[in-house]
Formats: C-alpha cells, sequence, structure tokens
C-alpha cells in the first residue's frame, strides 16, 4: 500500500424519484482509496453503500437515480485526476471492467445462464484487450487456476448452473480480475457463502492483491468479515458516513453508537446471552445489557428437555438422488444426499444442523416433512412413520410440522397481499369459523413478530428482507406447529436483522413452546440457537452433542475447520 490517493468521492449525492418523492440516498460523503489499500463499507441494507458503489461504475439507471452532486476522481497512473461522472458513455466503457471492475453480491444473476462461463469471460478480455480468441482462452484458463478452480477446462465448459455458489463466485472474481484493474469493488462477495468457502474467497482475493497491487472496495454489513480483509473501514448509517478509522480501531474503539451496534449484533461465541442486541438498542441508549444464560441454568433446562419422550426420531434415512451426465446418456449413479442418518429431536429443544453446502442438510430437513422422498428408513413424529402416511393423512399432520425456507423473496407470492399469504394456510386447513376470526389471527401474528397491522394490505416487493422473513415465520405459525424447521432462515440477512429475527425465534418457542431444527452453515449462529448440534458432511453425521461441548472441544477434523473459518469481531 502507498499514499498515493487512486481514488477521491468528494461530496457525493445521490436521489431516486420514488412514488413518495426524492429519497436522499447518499447525502454529501467523502473519502479516498491508496492505492493497493482495502477499504471497507460497511453498513445495514439501505444503507447507501452499494449505490455509492455503483455510482462509482456509472452503473446507476438515472432516472430514477441522480447524481444531484459530487464527484468521483480517479488517477491511473499520472497524478492528474478525471472526474467519471463527467465521462460520456463510449468514454467511461474504457474504464468499466478495464481499469475498475467489479464483483456482485449474487453470482447467480450476475452471470448469464444461458452462456457458458469461460465465453463470458472471454467476452471481457477480447473487450477491452487485443488478444486472438485462442490466447484470451489460455488467460481465461490461467485465471481459473489462479482463482482456484478445479479442473479449470471443466469450468471454462460449464454453465453458472452447473457451479456451486462458491465456484461461480470464484468465476467472477476471475472475470473481474481479466483485466488486472487498478480498483476492484468487491459488493457483498462473500454474502450467504459457507463460512469455509468465505475464508477461502477472502484469503483468494488478499493473495490477488498483492501480486497486482490491486486497491480493494470491499462492501459488506459484517464487520467480522471487515477484520478479516480490510486495512481501514467506513461505517455507513442513512446515506451518510458516521465513523472512519483504520480496522483496530474499529474494534478496539467504536464511536458511534451505530457502529457499536454492528459489532454487538453477531452471536458472541464465548457466553450466551437470553436476546442478542440490535442496533436501535444503542442508538436509543447509552446504557446497554442483556442478561447472560449460565453453564447452571442451561444445565437444568436441558434436564428438563432431554427428561421427555423424543418428538422425532429419525432412523437410517437416505435419501438417493440419481446423477445424470447428460440428457441423453445414462445416469452415472446416484448422489447419497443423506446417507444412513439418525437422531432425536426432543419437546422444547433447538438442534442445529451445520454443515457447508451441499453436505444435505437442506435434503435432510424436506425430507423430514416428505417434501422429498426417501429411498429407506423411518421418519417417526409421535410415533408415526411419516413415510408411511398417504398424502390425505401427510397433509392433516402438515399443519404440526412447518418449514421456514431460506429465501423469503421466492417463498412468498408476488401477487398476493401479506394478510392473504398468511391466511391461506388457515383456511386449507379449515381454522376457525370466518374470515374476520382468521383476520383477526393475522393481526395477532403480526404482532408477535414486532410488524405493523398495516402491513396486512401490502406486498412482498413493498417490504425489506428481513421483513419478508418475518412474514414467513408468521405464516409458519398460522396453523399453531409444534415443529418447525428453519431451513437457513438467517443466511442472507443483515447482522441486524439477522440477530432480530433470532430473537423472535427464540421468544415464540417460549410463548408457544415450539421444537426446532435450525438449519444454517453459521456455526456462530448454530451454537447460540441450539441445544444440541449436528454436524454433516457428504451426506453423514459426523459429529453431534451439546453445541457448547461441540464448539469448544470438537473431536473431528471437519468440526475444527468450520470453526476455524468463523470471522471474529475482536
Amino acid at each position: 500500500m502507498t499514499d498515493k490517493e487512486i481514488l477521491k468521492i468528494k461530496h457525493l449525492k445521490i436521489d431516486f424519484q420514488t412514488e413518495n418523492g426524492i429519497n436522499n440516498a447518499v447525502k454529501d460523503i467523502s473519502f479516498s482509496l491508496k492505492k493497493g489499500e482495502t477499504l471497507g463499507i460497511v453498513g445495514e441494507t439501505g444503507s447507501g453503500k452499494s449505490v455509492t458503489a455503483m455510482s462509482i461504475m456509472r452503473l446507476l439507471q438515472q432516472p430514477p437515480a441522480k447524481i444531484s452532486n459530487g464527484e468521483i476522481l480517479y488517477s491511473s497512473s499520472d497524478n492528474k485526476y478525471l472526474d467519471l461522472l463527467k465521462l460520456n458513455n463510449k468514454e467511461m466503457r474504457h474504464y468499466r471492467g478495464n481499469e475498475i471492475s467489479m464483483i456482485f453480491q449474487e453470482p447467480m444473476t450476475s452471470l448469464n445462464p444461458v452462456m457458458k462461463c469461460g465465453k463470458q469471460v472471454t467476452e471481457t478480455i477480447l473487450l477491452h484487450k487485443k488478444f486472438s480468441k485462442q490466447k484470451a482462452k489460455l488467460h481465461c484458463l490461467n485465471l481459473f487456476k489462479e482463482v482456484m478452480l478445479p479442473t479449470p477446462e471443466n469450468i471454462f465448459n460449464s454453465y453458472p448452473h452447473q457451479l456451486s455458489g462458491g465456484q461461480k463466485q470464484r468465476v467472477m472474481i476471475a472475470m473481474a480480475m481479466s483485466c488486472e484493474p487498478n480498483i476492484l469493488i468487491a459488493d457483498e462477495p462473500t454474502t450467504a457463502l459457507d463460512v469455509t468457502v468465505q475464508k477461502t474467497i477472502l484469503q483468494l482475493m488478499k493473495n490477488l492483491q498483492k501480486k497486482y497491487n490491486t486497491s480493494i472496495i470491499f462492501i459488506t454489513h459484517d464487520l467480522g468479515v471487515i477484520n478479516e480483509i480490510a486495512d481501514r473501514v467506513l461505517i455507513m448509517y442513512n446515506g451518510e458516513i458516521v465513523e472512519e478509522a483504520n480496522v483496530k480501531d474499529i474494534f478496539k474503539n467504536p464511536k458511534h453508537p451505530y457502529t457499536k451496534g454492528l459489532l454487538a449484533c453477531r452471536p458472541p461465541l464465548n457466553k450466551r446471552y437470553e436476546k442478542l442486541a440490535v442496533v436501535n438498542d444503542f442508538l436509543n441508549s447509552d446504557d446497554i445489557s442483556f442478561k447472560e444464560i449460565s453453564a447452571k441454568e442451561r444445565k437444568i433446562s436441558h434436564e428438563k428437555i432431554y427428561a421427555k419422550e423424543p418428538l422425532l426420531q429419525i432412523r437410517n434415512l437416505k435419501t438417493y438422488f440419481n446423477e445424470k451426465k447428460s440428457f441423453f446418456k445414462k445416469n452415472k449413479g446416484n448422489i447419497k444426499a443423506v446417507d444412513d442418518v439418525s437422531f432425536e429431536v426432543y419437546p422444547g429443544e433447538i438442534l442445529g444442523l451445520v454443515g457447508e453446502s451441499g453436505c444435505g442438510k437442506t435434503t435432510l430437513g424436506r425430507t423430514i416433512l416428505q417434501l422429498i422422498k426417501s429411498q429407506g428408513g423411518e421418519v417417526i413424529y409421535k410415533g408415526t412413520d411419516l413415510c408411511k402416511l398417504n398424502n390425505k393423512k401427510l397433509r392433516n399432520l402438515r399443519k404440526e410440522i412447518q418449514i421456514i425456507f431460506q429465501d423469503p423473496y421466492s417463498s412468498l407470492n408476488p401477487i398476493e397481499c401479506i394478510g392473504n399469504a398468511i391466511m391461506e394456510p388457515m383456511q386449507v386447513h379449515g381454522l376457525y369459523k370466518n374470515k374476520k376470526e382468521r383476520m383477526n389471527k393475522v393481526f395477532q401474528l403480526l404482532e408477535k413478530v414486532n410488524l405493523k397491522p398495516e402491513y396486512f394490505y401490502r406486498y412482498p416487493h413493498e417490504l425489506s428482507g428481513g421483513q419478508r422473513q418475518r412474514i414467513c415465520i408468521a405464516r409458519a405459525l398460522a396453523l399453531n406447529p409444534d415443529f418447525i424447521i428453519c431451513d437457513e432462515s438467517v443466511s442472507a440477512l443483515d447482522v441486524s436483522v439477522q440477530a432480530q429475527v433470532l430473537n423472535i425465534l427464540n421468544k415464540l418457542k417460549k410463548d408457544f413452546s415450539i421444537t426446532y431444527i435450525f438449519i444454517s452453515h453459521d456455526l456462530s449462529v448454530v451454537k447460540y440457537m441450539s441445544d444440541r448440534m449436528i454436524v454433516m458432511k457428504q451426506g453423514k453425521i459426523v459429529e453431534a452433542g451439546d453445541a457448547d461441548d461441540i464448539y469448544y472441544n470438537p473431536k473431528e477434523k471437519y468440526t475444527k475447520t468450520l470453526i476455524e473459518a468463523i470471522p471474529k469481531c475482536e
């Protein structure tokens, strides 16, 4: 890193024209980026961090966006600065993707689903470099090796849907680095990735930065991730920069209440509170304290839980999928997504299920609910084997066992108002006498998940991700279930919103005596939520036991790897 400022943002203001008037998304912010530096920009959804990044790349659609003031000054080689905002589209095309590049948050939507990965990367190379097609392909394959993609030739000829989330993100990094840019903007590049994949991606970016002396703007909502990669940090809140400091000072001595709140939102690894802190706690008060659950209290609680008969018993469960080589060729064999798995869940327990993507945890959850049929074994719920029930009997039982899906965007009908989405399960199962009683129940449920009654008449697109997830929780509660599977239900949420949702789930457990299976790839969240924990790898259970025992004394190397990959806020 040098003292030369390669990018300077001066008094930037960005507004959006909405139905309700002008929204001031970015309010007069100024900052700089040095050559070879990693600058972290942290804030919740709506803080203005991604809008700022998109304005540097000149990717904001105008209208509705309008850059009403400011300068974005870029210097590539000499000490002369040019204002990117004053360039026309043809001039900006030279810099975008060539000297200033970007890794977007969601690689599945950023990559063209009908174009092979290799072609997408070579397209960028051919646009900016005077390479032949053959040379561009060789350069692409070398990049795939550099980002540690397995079998680069196969990846080159693969479509995005054929790759894992981590592999797609590495393709995006290869594309972003293909022209050796001076500035790399990484917008939430590790959100919703496994902690182990996340750690690999962060290390990969550090290595590439060291090799090419690239300046990085790393955008995230998670200060734990920033601690792993950044030199300096900007904290954004409500379109403004509320704090700026080097990464060590931010963690040791945060000044602004919002920064303190973000640091406190992540579940602590060395203790367990009855309730997690949220940002508003720090914005509304100077004196914040929460009751800690002692080891003795936890032991007494567990003695009560495990003195009962199991609510759910999984015995030698097997769920296999056929792996096809291609549309025209024969099956290559079976993928053992769930491979001879056995465990119990007790009434009032939260059982954590953790593992990397592809380990079988989601398939296991859906097999328990019989959304996916098994090839062997038993799912015994309250003495009844769900695998042997016909559709009619299974449908009657579904009101007792519910699921909260990972993605609240796709699990809500976009053309159905929130109230109807929550009422629909009640109508299907014939609960309550009439529509008025069902509506009253919906209002009660909205209150339980900390939403106002007027949300009844809103549509999913009018809500934030955290609000949508709370609607999904309310819908799952609509049938008064005894047992809920939470499938990665907080993985893509801001840390502050995640804390709110976890607090709600814990409160509902107490209020309604609900039993959960809590599925996640984030071991810190699973440890906080769970009484017991199961670690899965390649369809099998590799370790199971008390959540604290597994965290502090892991027996398996795989579990140790998951624990070591957790970003530390210290």
